[in-house]
C-alpha cells in the first residue's frame, strides 16, 4: 500500500513538472513581448526583459521558474498588476477562492438534480419519462456551456429582465443562478446518465430480484438496496470532476463577467503576463492532479488488487 502511493505521488509529480515545462515552451514560443506597445522603443522593452530575466536563455528561465516554485514564489505580475506577487493576486485577492466557490455550487447542483433524474429514469426504463430524460440528458452534455452561458444571459437577463446583466459581484443570490446553471448543466446530465446506466445494472441483480419477491416495498428498494450500490460509480467520478468543475469555469466567467481566476487567466493570456499564465496554470493543473491522486489511493484501499497499471494482481 506505501509503496503505491509512494509510486502516485511520484507519477504526480512528475506529470506537474511535464505540464510546467510544456506551458512554459508553449507560452515562449508565440513570437512578440508581454512590454511591446505602440510607445516602446527597442531599448525600453531590452530594460525590462532584462529587469525580469526574460533576456535568458530559455533553459535558464524554465530552471529559475522551477526553481522559483520549489521555494513557494510563484514571480510578480508583468502588466496586469505589475510589481505585485502572483500568489497574491490568486490567493489573497479572492480570485481563487471565488472560481472554488462557483464550481463547489454548480457541483452541489449537478449531484442534488443529477441523481434523482437518473434514477427516475431508471426506473420508469422504457416509459415517456425515460425517452425524455434520456433525450435532455443526451443534448446537455453535447451543447457547449458557452452556448448555453449565452442563451441565459439573452433569454433571463436581457430579454425578460429577471436576473442581472452582470454577476460580477456575486453577492446576491440571483447574481449566482445563471453562472451556477450553466456551469453545472453539463455535469448534471452527465450525472444523470451514469446514475440511470449503474442504477439499471443493480435493479436487475438477483439480490433485488430476490428482496422484491419478500415484498419489500419499491421505495426501500429504490434508495437502501439499488441506489447505494448504483453510486459507486458517480462517486469515483465526483473526485475529477471538482477540478474539472473549476478549471472549466474559464468561460463562464469570462461571459458573465465573474472576477474568478478563469477571467484572470484569459486576461493575462492576452497581455503576455507569463508569471501569471504559469502560475495559473500550475495552480489549476496540480488541483486536477491531486484529485485523480485522491482517487487513485481511494481505488486501492476499495480493491487492494489495484495496481499502478490499473490492473489486478
Amino acid at each position: 500500500m506505501a509503496g503505491y502511493i509512494i509510486k502516485r505521488i511520484a507519477v504526480a509529480i512528475l506529470t506537474l513538472l511535464v505540464i510546467m515545462c510544456i506551458t512554459f515552451l508553449l507560452m515562449n514560443a508565440v513570437p512578440g513581448s508581454p512590454f511591446l506597445t505602440e510607445k516602446s522603443t527597442p531599448e525600453q522593452i531590452a530594460r525590462a526583459n532584462a529587469k525580469y530575466g526574460l533576456d535568458k536563455p530559455l533553459y535558464v528561465q524554465l530552471f529559475n521558474y522551477i526553481k522559483n516554485y520549489l521555494k513557494g514564489d510563484l514571480g510578480t505580475s508583468l502588466k496586469m498588476q505589475e510589481g505585485t506577487a502572483v500568489s497574491k493576486i490568486i490567493f489573497h485577492q479572492g480570485k481563487f477562492r471565488l472560481s472554488i466557490k462557483l464550481g463547489v455550487y454548480a457541483l452541489l447542483l449537478a449531484i442534488i438534480i443529477g441523481i434523482p433524474l437518473g434514477c427516475i429514469a431508471a426506473y420508469n426504463r422504457g416509459k415517456w419519462i425515460d425517452g425524455f430524460l434520456r433525450v435532455l440528458t443526451t443534448v446537455g452534455v453535447a451543447i457547449p456551456t458557452f452556448v448555453l452561458a449565452t442563451l441565459l444571459l439573452v433569454s433571463f437577463a436581457v430579454k425578460l429582465k429577471w436576473l442581472p446583466t452582470l454577476s460580477s459581484s456575486l453577492t446576491s443570490f440571483k447574481s449566482y443562478i445563471m453562472p451556477v446553471v450553466a456551469l453545472s448543466f453539463y455535469y448534471t446530465c452527465y450525472i444523470a446518465k451514469l446514475t440511470r446506466t449503474s442504477m439499471l445494472d443493480a435493479i436487475n441483480q438477483d439480490y433485488i430480484r430476490t428482496a422484491r419477491a419478500k415484498g419489500v416495498k419499491t421505495r426501500s428498494l429504490i434508495l437502501k438496496h439499488a441506489l447505494r450500490n448504483s453510486l459507486i460509480p458517480v462517486i469515483t467520478y465526483l473526485g475529477p470532476v471538482l477540478a474539472g468543475i473549476i478549471t472549466g469555469s474559464f468561460v463562464i466567467e469570462s461571459t458573465f463577467s465573474i472576477p474568478g481566476l478563469g477571467r484572470y487567466y484569459i486576461q493575462s493570456v492576452l497581455t503576455r503576463d507569463y508569471p501569471v499564465i504559469m502560475a495559473t496554470t500550475v495552480v489549476l493543473s496540480a488541483l486536477v492532479i491531486f484529485m485523480n491522486l485522491v482517487v487513485d489511493i481511494a481505488y486501492k484501499i476499495v480493491d487492494p488488487r489495484i495496481t499502478l497499471t490499473g490492473k489486478e494482481d
